[in-house]
């Protein structure tokens, strides 16, 4: 078969040579042409010079009539299909659940224009790639609640994701609280892979969870934690107090993020740790957890076709029938 641009081919396009014989039919019907009609010499064409009849015209039109009849012919014995594709998708996902830290200091500015809004960025683009898994999102401060729960519709969750917001939670860093919400909705999923990428950029200091509570009852249900430590080395411009108003006041803070405890919990789950000193960092961490995590998709590409030679038999047919009226009525001559 002969394909001929995104979704149409051809059975038998053997036929297209039949196309060669135009140049030879032109030739001929040429030579015929010169034998067939008289030539008349005149002294001078000055009388007729710039009339023209709307019978010439129509006359000088009928080869070409022919011409494009036995084309759409041709490429209706070549016998055009259209291609409608139809995909199964059999896919093993993995349940993924990220837990995002909301704390006050997620607005430090050494990630521009902050941690936040880096963060919720690279982790849209994140999702992205996750075509065939379910996502959820859990977020903590001095608390935690799910902002969605585990869904294959990547578009609401991308929407409450871009929602976040620092202050929307009582401030502190509840890092045993946020995995533990998320443990607690992986508990019921069904999937054979579970999940959780918990992203924070200080010290466990609130919350009535211990974070190693949380990460053995992960390390018993099954659920590998990816841990994420977010902040550059040193000093960053950071929201040190908060006004009547509720406007953020900055100062230079010192970065503090407990790798100890999130090595731990990744380690303790068949996990691992990560630590994302800049935007670029953030995005290739993102990118190794998408390698290491893939899902397992099968895909089945059925073909159907649609037969699409009608359009041109019909044409072809109403040409010919077009170009035998002209010729034996309205352009009829006398031998």
């Amino acid at each position: 078969m002969l394909g001929f641009g995104n979704n149409i081919q051809f059975v038998n396009p053997e036929f297209f040579l039949l196309l060669l014989l135009l140049p030879i039919l032109a030739i001929w019907y040429y030579r015929k042409r010169s034998r067939y009609y008289a030539t008349m010499l005149m002294p001078s064409l000055l009388s007729v010079q710039g009339i023209h009849s709307w019978r010439g015209w129509l006359r000088a039109a009928l080869p070409f009539l022919r011409v494009l009849a036995f084309i759409s012919l041709v490429i209706a014995m070549a016998r055009p299909q259209e291609v409608l594709k139809e995909e199964e998708v059999e896919a093993e996902g993995i349940d993924i659940l990220m837990a995002i830290d909301l704390s006050s200091s997620m607005l430090a500015q050494d990630f521009k224009p902050n941690r936040l809004e880096v963060s919720k960025r690279v982790a849209s683009e994140f999702i992205d790639k996750r075509r065939y898994d379910r996502i959820g999102l859990t977020v903590f401060a001095g608390e935690s609640y799910t902002q969605c729960p585990l869904t294959v519709d990547h578009n609401i969750l991308k929407s409450r994701l871009s929602e976040l917001e620092c202050g929307i939670l009582e401030d502190g860093t509840a890092i045993g609280m946020g995995l533990a919400t998320a443990v607690r909705h992986l508990e019921k999923s069904e999937a054979k892979s579970k999940i959780v990428i918990l992203l924070t950029d200080g010290v466990n200091n609130a919350g009535y969870i211990n974070p190693s509570m949380a990460a053995q009852i992960a390390q018993k249900l099954g659920i590998k934690v990816y841990t994420i430590g977010v902040g550059s080395t040193g000093d960053a411009l950071t929201p040190i107090q908060k006004r009547s108003d509720g406007q953020y006041i900055f100062g230079l803070a010192r970065v503090e993020i407990d790798e100890a405890l999130l090595k731990e919990i990744a380690q303790q789950t068949n996990g691992e740790y990560f630590r994302a000193t800049s935007v670029e960092s953030l995005e290739r961490i993102y990118s190794q957890i998408d390698q290491l995590e893939k899902s397992k998709v099968e895909v089945t590409v059925m073909k159907r076709y649609s037969e699409a030679f009608h359009p041109f038999v019909f044409w072809g047919m109403l040409l010919l029938v077009l170009e035998a009226l002209l010729r034996y009525t309205l352009l009829r001559t006398i031998p």
